[in-house]
């Protein structure tokens, strides 16, 4: 019994305090910054922390929390499932800037205060301002619902470029050789046919100029086919090739590899890089054939009308990351 009534006395005691304290706290009749005399430490952060006080009595100093958490991370890694275009996730910074890497070589994308990292955990490093203003539009343009790694092309080669390619370049530049005997360029459709004489003649005007500049720039001039299985280039040629690919370095050989992925032709790709073709010119060769069919007979939509859309895309952002990737 005697414990239960000290009981009831210490907790009414306690809420009384508590009474006093809250009446004491909202009857402040004056909010001010604290001095920065008596208060140093926090003179710098200002606008987040206030004095309260009332005639004599002792001010009290409230301080918001910091907003930034212990454990929050000062970077941020894209997963694995970025480079396969899936959704990653709903939007999470508010702030897209960038700014130069902390060795000062090169750029890096900031989301709020975290720095932008490749799907295996490396500092997104570019070589240009350009470049990183470019990717960092891409997260800007983000929304909300959802991050689509489809509408970030530029994004995507970056990583290529500071992942792959380093690790694989020897079988990239391997890879691409091959294509040489594969090309779109090198395939002529038959002369003497009446269903293939207008392609032939308007092969003949467009192409030609493109293997003559071939021959100029290599020293050799390419086999011509007539099978859609291609066929053989000569070594020498494949060499030369394989030498221009050597001297690349890993942003330039990314977007040649992309090139080459999009137009089945990596003459057509070594174009754009020593700016024998422009990206307008590049998708009318590429597209030659089918374009015909169109205007014969007819566009489907839903179908080539977004061909024609993705093509120019994926040529668009490999040419446009390969000039920023040239740029310091």
């Amino acid at each position: 019994m005697a414990a239960m009534l000290i009981g009831r006395a210490f907790k009414s005691a306690r809420n009384s305090n508590l009474a006093v304290r809250a009446r004491s706290f909202c009857t402040t009749s004056a909010a001010r910054q604290p001095d920065s005399e008596t208060q140093p430490s926090e003179s710098s952060s200002s606008s987040s922390s206030f004095t309260f006080e009332k005639g004599n009595e002792k001010p009290i100093l409230v301080k918001a929390p910091n907003t930034r958490r212990n454990n929050e991370s000062d970077s941020v890694t894209m997963p694995t499932s970025f480079m396969t275009g899936s959704i990653v996730g709903k939007r999470f910074y508010k702030k897209v800037t960038t700014r130069e890497a902390d060795d000062g070589n090169g750029w890096t994308v900031m989301l709020d205060y975290r720095t932008l990292k490749t799907p295996s955990k490396r500092p997104l490093k570019l070589r240009s301002l350009a470049l990183a203003k470019a990717i960092a539009a891409e997260w800007e343009y983000q929304l909300t619902e959802g991050i689509r790694p489809f509408t970030m092309p530029l994004m995507r080669l970056a990583c290529t470029a500071l992942e792959r390619v380093p690790l694989t370049r020897s079988k990239i530049i391997e890879h691409l050789s091959r294509k040489l005997h594969q090309d779109l360029v090198f395939f002529r459709a038959p002369e003497d046919n009446d269903l293939t004489t207008d392609v032939h003649e308007i092969q003949v005007e467009r192409i030609d100029p493109l293997l003559e500049w071939v021959e100029s720039e290599f020293g050799i001039k390419p086999n011509l086919y007539s099978s859609i299985f291609g066929g053989k280039q000569d070594d020498k040629l494949v060499k030369a090739v394989e030498d221009l690919l050597k001297k690349t370095n890993d942003g330039e050989l990314a977007s040649i590899d992309a090139l080459q992925a999009s137009a089945h032709s990596i003459v057509i790709a070594l174009g754009i890089f020593c700016g024998k073709l422009q990206i307008d010119d590049a998708i009318k060769l590429i597209r030659l054939e089918e374009d015909l069919q169109v205007d014969k007979w007819g566009l489907v939509e839903g179908g080539h009308d977004i061909d024609i859309a993705d093509l120019k895309v994926q040529i668009s952002s490999a040419t446009v990351f390969l000039a920023l990737s040239r740029e310091n």
